[in-house]
């Protein structure tokens, strides 16, 4: 496996794929997103342990987005099972997934845990329990702080996990070494991930743009409130989608199918 250096352009190209292949397959495509979704809240609303459930199956469920957008780009029907395709792999490769799901959560309620310095927890409840938002908490100057400190400190920890399932299941690398090589293979395509977020950024500004000004002309409140959330659900959709071509073009070597 070695480090493949794209140009910045290269960023541009992942979302432009990310969408093509999401249109190629958009009822199985959204299916199994919103599968996916519906698996992390379930997940998350058990009693107790449910958040930390909750992020310790994430790696192994965006896997299960990549392997089907694998499949989308091949030109085959993903099949819900290729969900849990982390779970039909090997044990040696289940069992790194596990400890990659183990070290995912442990590291986002650290950030969790520094945040609360600021607030006295009131962003990490929020975010891990639940509750309502109101007006006097959100402009609160520590809830403020905490939550652009775990928004920086995010940042990193993205990094270090972006590509670590892809590495795990398809390479076959044990779970530290694919954080690891995650981590360098961002930083060394750093220019075409900053342009692949910001692309996807403006995508996203310019589609709420889009759907606020035919409300305003339509002197309707109503129709930003019935579009914005599919909308931005099949965006999150092809945004996971393109996810799997910043892998595939990050790394040379043929990976193990499965």
């Amino acid at each position: 496996m070695k480090l493949n250096i794209v140009p910045a352009k290269t960023g541009v190209l992942w979302v432009r794929q990310g969408i093509q292949t999401f249109w190629r397959q958009p009822i199985a495509m959204s299916g199994l997103f919103f599968m996916f979704m519906a698996v992390m809240s379930l997940s998350a609303l058990l009693p107790m342990l449910g958040s930390v459930l909750a992020l310790m199956l994430l790696p192994a469920s965006t896997l299960g987005l990549m392997a089907a957008a694998r499949e989308a780009s091949l030109g085959k029907l993903p099949l819900p099972t290729v969900l849990v395709s982390a779970l039909r792999a090997g044990q040696q490769r289940k069992r790194e997934m596990l400890i990659l799901g183990m070290l995912y959560a442990v590291g986002f309620l650290g950030i969790m845990g520094l945040s609360s310095l600021f607030d006295g927890g009131t962003f990490a409840r929020l975010y891990l329990v639940g509750g309502t938002f109101t007006q006097e908490t959100v402009l609160d100057s520590g809830f403020q702080t905490a939550m652009w400190v775990s928004t920086l400190l995010y940042l990193p920890l993205s990094a270090l996990f972006w590509h670590a399932p892809a590495l795990v299941h398809w390479h076959s690398q044990p779970a530290v070494k694919s954080i690891f090589f995650s981590l360098v293979a961002c930083l060394g395509n750093w220019r075409a991930m900053g342009v692949y977020l910001l692309t996807w950024f403006g995508l996203l500004g310019a589609l709420s743009m889009g759907i606020l000004l035919v409300a305003t002309l339509a002197d309707s409140a109503e129709i930003a409130s019935v579009l914005l959330l599919p909308l931005m659900l099949l965006s999150a959709a092809m945004f996971f989608t393109s996810s799997y071509f910043t892998f595939r073009d990050s790394f040379v070597n043929d990976p193990i199918l499965a």
